[in-house]
């Protein structure tokens, strides 16, 4: 059974990074010093658990007054296709919801475009680079 929490412990954020280092450091060969930034003491982290493997991760930032930002959205490889970006997805929002954002932004890397328009996100930028991977800006009111 999969579960999606807040991370709440020291450990439990250093089980979200690497979850983060695998998928965007590894493998799709993001600089560390990009990955791992500034904006990560300030945020909200989560994870997705299966049982006791962490398998999943995602952040959420005040970027503006009643505006959050999602970042570092990610689940390892072999746990791809179980629908596991949604549930973190709806947690994110939710906790957004109960904490008074009035909208989330997110940059999407291109290939992901779909996944964040079956979740009501729209485009709102051209394509532009970031850490060497073609990117769009994407927002929702909620």
């Amino acid at each position: 059974m999969y579960e999606v929490k807040i991370v709440e412990t020291d450990k439990e954020l250093e089980l979200a990074f690497a979850v983060r280092k695998k998928v965007f450091v590894e493998e799709q060969g993001v600089p560390l010093h990009l990955e791992l930034d500034e904006h990560d003491d300030n945020a909200i982290h989560f994870i997705v658990k299966d049982g006791e493997q962490t398998i999943g991760a995602a952040r959420l930032r005040e970027y503006e007054s009643k505006i959050g930002k999602v970042e570092r959205v990610c689940v390892l490889k072999q746990y791809r296709g179980k629908k596991l970006g949604f549930l973190i997805m709806q947690k994110v929002e939710e906790y957004a919801k109960e904490h008074g954002f009035k909208k989330l932004k997110l940059n999407a890397q291109s290939y992901a475009i779909p996944f964040y328009e079956k979740l009501q996100f729209i485009v709102t930028s051209p394509e532009f680079m970031d850490a060497g991977i073609p990117h769009r800006s994407m927002e929702k009111e909620i």
